[in-house]
């Protein structure tokens, strides 16, 4: 499978290391390949500089978001939120129909400082915006509520947890599933909300997410639902 992973924060970082390390092969999209290489200085949370993270990983591409877009055969959202539909708008309505498109972002609004708001919420959510934008594409909210570390990594919590994911292609879902459980989430941790409006309820998590992580001073938690499995 080939993976365009639009984003080269540590979420997009985190997740195409994973598809490579799976055997995929993998294109991160960025606004400017060039600038984003020339940048020397840690980005906003302290990471490295992207050119430094792509010197260990020189087998993941670095192209424009249209152009990792056209290649990908599966499109993955990690960009920031507030500016998700401007980047996919930038990897082209033609480069994402027909194909699953994979949403982790947040609509995270630091407009009033922290903590931040979110915009859009109650009734709407970043996963239907893009959706509306794209109805071409199979969007596919997942992964959303929990920290990129664990995304990947699983058995990083001790315990049962859960991953939720939500759409409106039910072929979408169950290929999405398939890769979750690829990356090593237990096929029974994997909770199928619905369709696409779900992700209302999982972008609304963010606000308990961020308080979790306040009280807790790091991020090494998830979500566990206890209780029966719907039937089917």
């Amino acid at each position: 499978m080939r993976y365009a992973v639009l984003g080269t924060g540590i979420v997009g970082r985190t997740l195409a290391a994973t598809f490579s390390a799976l055997g995929h092969e993998v294109v991160i999209g960025t606004r400017d390949p060039e600038a984003t290489l020339a940048r020397t200085t840690p980005d906003a949370m302290g990471n490295p500089p992207f050119a430094a993270w792509h010197a260990d990983h020189p087998e993941i591409s670095l192209a424009t978001f249209a152009d990792a877009a056209a290649e990908g055969e599966t499109v993955v959202n990690a960009t920031s939120g507030s500016g998700s539909l401007q980047a996919l708008t930038a990897a082209g309505a033609e480069n994402l129909d027909g194909k699953v498109l994979v949403d982790v972002a947040n609509a995270l609004d630091f407009s009033a400082g922290m903590p931040p708001s979110l915009d859009p919420v109650n009734t709407d959510s970043l996963g239907e915006q893009i959706q509306r934008a794209f109805p071409g594409a199979k969007v596919v909210k997942t992964l959303n509520t929990m920290n990129c570390r664990i995304m990947v990594d699983p058995d990083r919590m001790a315990g049962p947890h859960n991953v939720f994911v939500c759409g409106d292609d039910a072929g979408a879902k169950k290929a999405v599933s398939d890769l979750l459980v690829s990356i090593g989430w237990p096929e029974s941790a994997v909770i199928d909300l619905g369709d696409i409006t779900a992700a209302r309820g999982t972008e609304m998590v963010l606000p308990i997410w961020l308080r979790l992580y306040g009280a807790f001073g790091h991020t090494d938690f998830n979500f566990h639902i206890q209780g029966a499995r719907a039937a089917g």
